[in-house]
């Protein structure tokens, strides 16, 4: 389970590094156009109020920490939310990019689950005085 936790934050990690420097660099060709229905409305939000500009940061940022290995439960706690996101995004307006995104979920759930102890103080129902 080491080894597959392992293999899951690099994966992680590389894919938040990578895309989230996409969205700086525009290294990777869009192929598929823009949708063009309430997903292309809300990319066009996000794009023109510069929104996006905060988000590609902390998947920059939270995919170096998963790659680096310093802070991975930060990491995870910042990639967490945008992940869910995405997962909505896809599944309520843009289903064709689903399944990579539920991927990405797993791969952030085995990270997570790894981390017996970081389990068991996100769960904790009081917090020790």
């Amino acid at each position: 389970m080491k080894v597959v936790a392992m293999i899951a934050r690099y994966l992680l990690g590389l894919v938040f590094f990578v895309f989230g420097l996409n969205g700086y660099l525009h290294f990777i060709p869009m192929h598929p156009p823009p949708p063009t229905s309430l997903a292309g409305q809300f990319m066009g939000a996000m794009f023109m109020s510069h929104f996006v500009m905060a988000v590609f940061a902390v998947e920059v940022f939270g995919g170096l920490l998963l790659l680096a290995g310093r802070y991975v439960r930060l990491g995870l706690l910042l990639l967490g939310p945008l992940i869910v996101c995405i997962i909505l995004f896809h599944g309520c307006m843009d289903p064709h990019g689903l399944p990579m995104a539920l991927i990405v979920g797993v791969l952030w759930l085995l990270v997570f689950l790894h981390d017996k102890a970081f389990k068991s103080e996100i769960f904790m129902a009081k917090v020790p005085e």
